[in-house]
């Protein structure tokens, strides 16, 4: 039996991309792709750039082959409304038209927020780098598929400045916590269903440790470090934990539980929507 055709959305200019690589990082969409496929390893991953001018994208008939369409994080910011951002808003609201399952992650929440007629500010708190703490689900949270088998509060791993602002129609917050409303929410648009959360269940402890150098100067500038020792210190140990991420001296430093540390709760939205959207949608058009 064949496994799931999805297409992993860039969000990030081929700059932006360049520069994450030079600290150290991959392509969020590599990152992405290489998630999906351990959650699904039998699954066809393609990847798109609506970011960078001249790339060839689907239109909605293209759309339609796919299982399943996720949106990755991104250093934009949707209020700048530039053409490698517009090209992003069009393609959601592409794949709106269709039936086909949708995800994003943070920017890719974002994304289709403002797709489906929300708006998108930076959130006035700042920066929520690091780790997202004391994420609570909302009670239509506790009883949606998103959430299947994970706590009803728990940190994520995560790297945003800006946040809903309004909810589009057709949108349920699904979970919340002290640093933006949103967290994550389901909208439907037509025929169309959206999961989206604003921290990151895609990344690993190496790929914040990559944010982390590449975000260096404006954090330091903010004083979350003490200069640059500090700062080098803290990517040592996310570096650390990537190797090896039981390590209990530095869970217990950083405050990091099982919900952060074990793959599979980190990235239980990911799977549960593989298997609770995109396995129901490719049966019911007999793709299964």
């Amino acid at each position: 039996m064949s496994g799931p055709r999805l297409l992993v959305v860039e969000g990030n200019t081929a700059e932006g991309r360049s520069r994450h690589v030079a600290a150290g990082g991959r392509a969020a969409s590599d990152g992405y792709a290489d998630v999906l496929r351990k959650l699904a390893p039998q699954a066809r991953v393609d990847v798109c750039f609506p970011a960078d001018m001249g790339a060839n994208l689907p239109d909605r008939m293209g759309l339609q082959g796919y299982d399943g369409v996720a949106i990755t994080g991104s250093s934009l910011n949707i209020y700048d409304l530039g053409p490698s951002i517009m090209r992003q808003v069009e393609l959601a609201r592409a794949v709106f038209e269709t039936d086909t399952p949708f995800f994003g992650s943070c920017w890719g929440l974002q994304v289709a927020t403002v797709a489906a007629g929300g708006t998108v500010r930076k959130n006035p708190k700042g920066r929520e780098i690091g780790f997202a703490r004391s994420i609570m689900l909302t009670d239509a949270g506790e009883e949606h598929d998103l959430y299947w088998d994970k706590g009803p509060v728990f940190d994520a791993i995560t790297v945003h400045l800006d946040e809903v602002e309004e909810t589009a129609r057709g949108t349920t917050i699904l979970a919340t916590n002290a640093w933006s409303a949103v967290q994550a929410a389901e909208i439907k648009v037509r025929g169309c269903t959206f999961w989206g959360v604003q921290y990151h269940p895609e990344y690993s402890f190496g790929d914040m440790a990559a944010v982390m150098r590449r975000l260096k100067e404006p954090m330091t500038e903010q004083g979350l470090f003490h200069g640059e020792q500090g700062h080098a210190g803290y990517v040592a140990e996310l570096e650390a934990l990537e190797r090896k991420p039981d390590d209990s001296a530095l869970n217990w430093r950083h405050g990091i539980t099982t919900a952060v540390s074990d793959f599979a709760v980190r990235t239980r939205e990911l799977k549960n929507w593989l298997e609770r959207q995109v396995a129901p949608s490719r049966a019911k058009r007999m793709r299964a």
